[in-house]
């Protein structure tokens, strides 16, 4: 049997995330020009395109569709038909670049997977511009996502961080950002830095920045306004051997198998892959203190 490659070109293209003027001309020329646009929220996606539209001639059959986390494999399905009539597709998040910590990864897969063109048309993101603003290190960085809401699931992801080289990027909930910073101090330290980003690209910016513990105190009772990206700074100190023990102990509470949970050490640690195995299997058979 034999499978159709698809012709047409999927186009992922960050939009602002807060500053109309922060889309680029290619960008928007590529909206204009579209067949289908997959919109994870369909009334932020029109009120861009009222301003797109504004800048030249627009495809007078291009349709929008919505994209969004509960019928992105339905959607997929459609998006891949379409890139196989030789269509030209763009996918859009609420705002910034899609696929990061929303659906617009999973049209990415299914185009790939069916033949499809992608190209990625390059914009705003929080994560970045958070990043650049903190003043923390830029040379090694990851970024995490939203942490978890469940309090002891936060705080067992945030233990198996505590020995992280590279500055790490959060994003959180408004009303959570205190607690987070909380469980944050408690697992890295009080006096590691820190910084919140809040309304980036937006009139009231904002970059909050501290130790941990200042910052935990100053979002105790009140909740910042507005999106907000935290950034930590990573660990300093070489972890010793008590380190390496708590933190496989955690990768291993989590749900992680000993392979996978030496894996994630490797790099962070400079131990050979092997010895942290056997520790990590050693663990696994010895019941952690009470």
């Amino acid at each position: 049997m034999s499978v159709t490659r698809a012709t047409g070109t999927l186009y992922v293209v960050g939009t602002p995330i807060g500053n109309l003027e922060d889309l680029s001309l290619r960008g928007a020329r590529i909206l204009r020009e579209a067949d289908l646009i997959a919109a994870e929220d369909t009334r932020t996606a029109k009120q861009l395109l009222v301003h797109v539209d504004a800048l030249g001639a627009t495809n007078p059959a291009r349709k929008v569709i919505s994209y969004f986390e509960g019928n992105e494999a339905v959607r997929a399905d459609e998006l891949v038909e379409a890139l196989r009539e030789g269509r030209r597709v763009a996918v859009i998040s609420e705002a910034g670049m899609p696929g990061v910590s929303d659906p617009g990864s999973y049209a990415i897969r299914a185009a790939i997977t069916a033949g499809a063109r992608v190209e990625v048309i390059p914009g705003p993101s929080a994560a970045l511009a958070a990043l650049i603003g903190s003043g923390l290190p830029t040379d090694r960085f990851t970024f995490l996502g939203f942490p978890p809401r469940e309090p002891g699931a936060r705080r067992a992801l945030l233990g198996t961080l505590r020995s992280e080289l590279a500055t790490m990027i959060f994003y959180e909930a408004p009303d959570r950002v205190g607690a987070t910073l909380g469980d944050a101090a408690e697992a890295f330290g009080a006096d590691r830095p820190a910084s919140l980003g809040r309304e980036l690209t937006k009139l009231y910016e904002e970059h909050v920045r501290g130790t941990l513990a200042e910052l935990a105190k100053a979002y105790a009772d009140t909740a910042p306004r507005g999106e907000c990206t935290l950034v930590i700074g990573g660990s300093t100190a070489a972890p010793d051997a008590v380190d390496i023990e708590a933190e496989l102990r955690a990768l291993l509470a989590s749900g992680l198998g000993p392979k996978d949970a030496a894996a994630r050490l490797v790099v962070r640690t400079g131990k050979p892959r092997r010895v942290l195995y056997q520790l990590a299997l050693s663990l696994q058979r010895t019941p952690g203190p009470a």
